[in-house]
C-alpha cells in the first residue's frame, strides 16, 4: 500500500509537468522566465529521481527480507520438532481433542472418564502448541467444571400402588418402563419376586449406562402390544 501511494504521487507530478509545459506553450515567455521554468523542472526531475531511487531501495530491501524468511510449512515443522512430534502425531492429537470436546459438550458419562482423558491430553507436550494450549488447558476444563453430573444412583421409597415398571417409567428415573430390570438387579437383596414390592421399601435407582439406555430405548420403540382377543 505504501508503494502504491508513492507511485500515485509520481504519476500526479508527471501529469503536472505535462500540464505546465502545455500551459507555457500557450503564452509567450521571456528568456528569464524560460530559464526559471527549466531550472524548476530540472529540480523536480532530480527530486523525483531521488524518490524513485528510495522506493527501489525499499523494494529491494523487502525482497531480501522475504528471501530470508522461512515458509509456513518450515515454521510449523520447527514447532513440531520443539515438542518432539511429527505431523501424524499432531493430527492424531487434534482428533482426540475434537472427539473429547464433543463428548464433554454432550455430557457423555461418566464425567470422571472425560476428566481422565483431558488430563492425558494436558500431559502431552503437544498441548503446548498454540493451536491446542488454550483449548486443552482452559476451555475444556471450564466445560467439565460446569458439568453437573447426576449422582450415580438415587434412593427411592416405594409407595402404595408402585410396581417396578411404574418406577422405571417415572421421568425422574428412566422415563422408560422397559428399564425395570435395572432396578430389580440393583435391589435383589430386597426383591425376591419382581412382581411383589412393598410400601416403604427403599430402592437404589442406579444410572443407566449408554449401552443400557440404547438397549431399553430400542425395546420401547420396537414393542408391539399383543392384539386384543
Amino acid at each position: 500500500m505504501k508503494y502504491y501511494k508513492y507511485f500515485v504521487v509520481l504519476l500526479a507530478l508527471l501529469l503536472t509537468l505535462s500540464t505546465s509545459l502545455m500551459a507555457q506553450e500557450e503564452k509567450e515567455m521571456t528568456e528569464d522566465e524560460w530559464q526559471n521554468e527549466i531550472n524548476r523542472l530540472t529540480q523536480q526531475k532530480a527530486d523525483l529521481g531521488k524518490e524513485l531511487e528510495s522506493l527501489q531501495n525499499d523494494v529491494n530491501g523487502m525482497k531480501t527480507k522475504m528471501q530470508g524468511m522461512q515458509d509456513y510449512d518450515a515454521c510449523v515443522g520447527e514447532e513440531y520438532n520443539m515438542v518432539g512430534a511429527t505431523k501424524a502425531d499432531v493430527d492424531a492429537y487434534r482428533n482426540k481433542v475434537n472427539a473429547l470436546e464433543g463428548q464433554i459438550k454432550r455430557q457423555e458419562s461418566p464425567k470422571e472418564d472425560r476428566q481422565a482423558a483431558l488430563d492425558a491430553l494436558k500431559g502431552s507436550k503437544i498441548s503446548a502448541l498454540p493451536e491446542f494450549y488454550s483449548t486443552v488447558h482452559t476451555r475444556l476444563q471450564n466445560l467439565l467444571d460446569a458439568w453437573q453430573e447426576k449422582p450415580k444412583e438415587i434412593m427411592y421409597t416405594v409407595i402404595k400402588g408402585d410396581y417396578l415398571w411404574k418406577i422405571a417409567k417415572n421421568p425422574s428415573h428412566y422415563g422408560n418402563g422397559f428399564a425395570w430390570p435395572k432396578i430389580y438387579k440393583a435391589n435383589r437383596d430386597q426383591i425376591k419376586n419382581p412382581d411383589l414390592i412393598y410400601p416403604k421399601q427403599i430402592f437404589k435407582i442406579p444410572n443407566l449406562t449408554e449401552d443400557e439406555q440404547a438397549h431399553y430405548d430400542k425395546l420401547r420403540k420396537t414393542y408391539k402390544p399383543a392384539p386384543e382377543q
